[in-house]
């Protein structure tokens, strides 16, 4: 029997709330809709919606959007049942948590298990805008196992960091999940392009999941088409998009991952990028020694 993996991308529309409740039926809705996807991605700050819950939200600074923070135990107690309930693996974006060895706070990706445990990566390259919010990095990159998987996490910016990649598909990652909120159509592209080159040269499959929705100034518009993206060879869509959502709309996708067909096109696919990329030799050996010495 072959080895496969369902997976769906939620495009999550920024809105007004009134409250964590009202956050808590959009996402149950949206959740609702991927029924029988073994891995559930959302996308990254996806939380800034529960920025509005406070009267006279519109005349504060986006400086403050780290008091999301306030809201951390209610997402993780949302998430932790609906994994429960669902029998899903879900990558719930990513939020804002307070930084517990300082000031400031940590853009955290949170996978939350069926049985109850709950592991997270902190985007370890924030994007500048970010440093405005007194966002701080992570430095910790480590996959995790969905089904016999190894799923890797990379959160936007990350995904224009060729290395972080590298680093995973050496960890062994097979599927690389991008929670992302790009601002700008340009800022979306380059998150996108570096999804799609990142599958092509580490032979992986990636999930690129961004947050769309414009609740309005202080909060930044997102630009959004989720995709589910593989290598670009025979076997896999000649463009390597396997889904993809509508643009800037909710909406959901779901593709099921070949993983045989994946592993076979590492051994003999007409371009064999991760075995190539791995070569041992001159500056390349040296230097990438370097840059992956600390993987």
């Amino acid at each position: 029997m072959g080895t496969s993996l369902t997976v769906s991308a939620v495009q999550f529309e920024l809105r007004e709330v009134d409250g964590f409740d009202a956050f808590a039926r959009q996402v149950r809705t949206l959740v609702d809709r991927t029924d029988g996807s073994e891995l559930v991605v959302l996308p990254e700050l996806f939380t800034a919606s529960l920025f509005t819950a406070r009267p006279g939200w519109r005349d504060e600074p986006v400086s403050a959007l780290g008091r999301i923070a306030d809201y951390t135990d209610d997402y993780a107690a949302l998430f932790t049942e609906l994994a429960r309930v669902r029998g899903q693996v879900i990558v719930a974006g990513s939020h804002l948590v307070r930084d517990p060895d300082g000031e400031g706070v940590l853009n955290t990706a949170f996978v939350f298990f069926p049985d109850g445990s709950v592991t997270h990566h902190v985007k370890t390259h924030i994007f500048p805008a970010e440093a405005g919010w007194g966002t701080r990095e992570g430095d910790k990159l480590t996959p995790f196992t969905v089904s016999g998987v190894s799923v890797g996490v990379s959160i936007c910016y990350e995904t224009e960091i060729p290395e972080i990649s590298t680093v995973l598909a050496r960890q062994g990652a097979e599927l690389i999940v991008s929670p992302s909120y790009t601002f700008t159509e340009a800022g979306f592209w380059r998150v996108r392009h570096c999804a799609q080159a990142r599958a092509i040269e580490n032979q992986v499959y990636v999930v690129h999941c961004p947050t769309t929705g414009d609740p309005g100034a202080p909060l930044s518009p997102g630009w959004a088409r989720a995709s589910v993206l593989s290598p670009c060879d025979t076997g896999f869509a000649p463009d390597g998009i396997l889904a993809e959502t509508g643009t800037n709309v909710e909406d959901v996708i779901t593709a099921r991952l070949d993983l045989d067909l994946l592993r076979e096109n590492r051994r003999t696919g007409a371009a064999t990028t991760h075995t190539d990329r791995r070569r041992r030799c001159g500056l390349y050996r040296r230097y990438a020694d370097e840059l992956l010495s600390g993987a």
